[in-house]
């Protein structure tokens, strides 16, 4: 693979490199940077900001509202993006329904969801797992009893990220009867979140905040005409779904940028009479990191050129989502070595630009440990990279 960049996406580069300087709103680059959250506010504004430049939807279809970008520019635009320290997209409506919803839906249904979407008008939510069907998703168990022109659904979802700020949920849910066959009793709706007999209940995360939550249906009367495709090929469609969102949890850019920071963190760091990066056991454990991390992105740089012509991306998807969690789990244990001590308490609010006390340890630090902790689910949800493993030997050994 050549990896020099053409005199054309070298003038990209520096296009997208302006755009950043000028747009990205400072408080929301900073909040990036030094690892503070992000209200829906900020990513709203974001996101808005994209969309006026065109620039949103970079995994969509031309035709739909996309960029038309090549594998490399997306690759460019990432890297950029996450360099300069801007958000990610919120990717439940634009990386992971849409695509459902442009492959799978009628044109009703385009019209009706992909420009609010696209504009981000709308916040989106994913009701796949539940309380007793995870990896093994197929045993869900949520029911939706046709009634007329409605389905009345009931059941549970939980781990449902970011629902409290939601307007709609794409769900899996049970059409068939017991006699079926689990994958074909499956059905994927789309639910309005302010119907009547929807509740949440928060789950808080080891940092303090309300990053997930459970999602209980009472009865809840969902139009017929919010189905997406046929009844009982949920499962297909959800599959597709699976392997966008795996490809996006493999988050390469983001990666670099955080191993990148950690050269930076590691080079600056006293060990005795040199550095950290000075020192032969963590530069042996960082170069591996980096070249293990500049394969997956040529691995990455296939996959999104599949997606450019309107594919789903394949069995690449797993691997993608196998070394890209593992790679980002090992970034983390880095910087927690790193910060090593100064980690360990946790006081978020001396990032305050108002805050007059005496500082905690380093601004790089106060996040290293609880990102660490939590990034621990990454190599879990999106399917388990045990499940992961499976597919691949099934999908391309054949095992």
């Amino acid at each position: 693979m050549n990896n020099e960049y053409t005199p054309e996406e070298q003038e990209f580069r520096n296009q997208v490199r302006q755009f950043l300087k000028e747009k990205l709103p400072e408080d929301i680059r900073r909040k990036c940077l030094i690892g503070m959250h992000l209200d829906k506010e900020d990513c709203e504004r974001w996101q808005k900001i994209l969309y006026q430049q065109g620039w949103a939807a970079v995994n969509w279809p031309k035709e739909y509202g996309g960029t038309g970008w090549t594998a490399t520019q997306k690759n460019i635009f990432e890297t950029e993006c996450a360099l300069a320290g801007a958000p990610e997209v919120t990717p439940f409506g634009m990386k992971m329904v849409a695509p459902v919803i442009f492959t799978f839906g009628n044109e009703e249904q385009k019209q009706r969801f992909l420009p609010d979407i696209l504009a981000s008008n709308v916040w989106w939510c994913q009701g796949y797992s539940e309380p007793n069907a995870g990896s093994d998703l197929a045993s869900l168990k949520t029911t939706a009893q046709r009634d007329g022109d409605h389905y009345i659904v009931n059941g549970t979802k939980t781990w449902t990220t970011l629902a409290q700020y939601a307007d709609w949920i794409f769900c899996l849910v049970r059409t068939g009867g017991p006699q079926e066959k689990n994958q074909t009793a499956i059905s994927f709706l789309l639910i309005d979140m302010r119907t009547p007999g929807i509740s949440l209940s928060p789950i808080l995360t080891l940092d303090g905040y309300r990053e997930v939550n459970e999602v209980h249906f009472d009865n809840v009367r969902v139009p017929v005409e919010n189905r997406i495709g046929e009844e009982g090929k949920g499962w297909t469609y959800a599959k597709v779904l699976l392997t966008h969102e795996r490809t996006n949890i493999a988050r390469v850019a983001h990666s670099r940028c955080q191993l990148q920071r950690a050269r930076e963190l590691a080079n600056a760091t006293p060990d005795g009479d040199s550095t950290l990066m000075e020192t032969p056991s963590f530069a042996q454990k960082f170069a591996e990191i980096e070249i293990e991390l500049l394969a997956l992105e040529y691995t990455e740089l296939r996959t999104l050129d599949a997606i450019r012509t309107g594919q789903a991306p394949g069995p690449e998807s797993s691997i993608l989502k196998i070394k890209g969690t593992e790679l980002a789990q090992s970034i983390d244990e880095l910087h927690a070595e790193i910060a090593a001590t100064g980690g360990l308490p946790y006081v978020p609010w001396q990032l305050d630009e108002d805050f007059e006390g005496a500082k905690v340890g380093s601004d790089s630090a106060i996040n290293s440990w609880l990102r660490y902790f939590n990034n621990r689910k990454s190599s879990i949800y999106g399917g388990s990279n045990e499940i992961q493993k499976n597919i691949i030997c099934k999908a391309v050994l054949g095992l």
